[in-house]
C-alpha cells in the first residue's frame, strides 16, 4: 500500500533543485502534514530563510548545521502535529535529513529544515532543544545536496538570510516505476 512507498518531492529554488524522499511508513503523521502543505501549493513562492553554520553557531553550546524554510503565513497554517520522535521512527538526523522545526513538543506546523552533516543533538535525547524530545525527521535528500550547501553559504545576519532563497515550486514527483 501507499504507506510503504517512499514519496519523492522536488523543491525548485532560485539557486537549483533539491529532491527529497519521504518515509511515510516510518513517520506517517509528519509526512502526511508536509504533503498537505505541498499539495495545496503553500510552499510555492515561500523561501529558505535561515541557515545555521559553524560560524554563526560558534557561541551556542550545542551547535548545528541546517538550512530552514517553509514559513507559511499565519492564516494558512494547519493544526500543529504530534511529535514523532526519532526514538519512535528509528530515523536519525544525518547529512541530508529533512525534519520539522518546532518550539514546544507537538507544535510543528509548516517550517522544516535540512541537515548538513550528522546532527545527533537533534535526535531524541539530544541537547539542542532543552526538552530532550528532539525533532521529527521524516525523509532524506536524494539529489541536490550541492544546492543545500549553496543555500547554507548564502550571506546571513544572525542566521537569517539577507536575501531569502525563493522556493519557486514544491511538488510530488510521480512514483518511479520499476520495470
Amino acid at each position: 500500500g501507499f504507506a510503504q512507498k517512499k514519496v519523492h518531492i522536488s523543491i525548485k529554488t532560485t539557486v537549483g533543485a533539491i529532491e527529497v524522499e519521504l518515509y511515510p511508513a516510518k513517520a506517517p503523521k509528519t509526512v502526511e502534514n508536509f504533503l498537505k502543505y505541498v499539495s495545496k501549493g503553500l510552499y510555492d513562492n515561500d523561501s529558505f530563510f535561515r541557515v545555521c553554520t559553524a560560524e554563526n553557531e560558534a557561541d551556542r553550546k550545542v551547535k548545528i548545521e541546517v538550512i530552514q524554510g517553509g514559513d507559511v503565513a499565519e492564516g494558512l497554517l494547519f493544526q500543529p502535529i504530534e511529535l514523532e520522535t526519532t526514538q519512535e521512527t528509528g530515523l536519525k538526523h544525518l547529512n541530508g535529513t529533512i525534519s520539522m522545526a518546532r518550539g514546544a513538543p507537538n507544535s510543528a506546523q509548516s517550517s522544516f529544515f535540512i541537515c548538513i552533516n550528522k546532527q545527533p543533538s537533534l535526535d531524541f535525547g539530544g541537547e539542542r532543544n532543552s526538552d530532550g524530545q528532539g525533532f521529527a525527521a521524516f525523509g532524506m535528500v536524494s539529489k541536490g545536496m550541492n544546492v543545500v550547501l549553496k543555500i547554507q553559504a548564502s550571506e546571513n545576519v544572525d542566521q537569517y538570510l539577507s536575501l531569502p532563497i525563493t522556493i519557486k515550486t514544491m511538488e510530488i514527483l510521480p512514483s518511479l516505476k520499476i520495470k
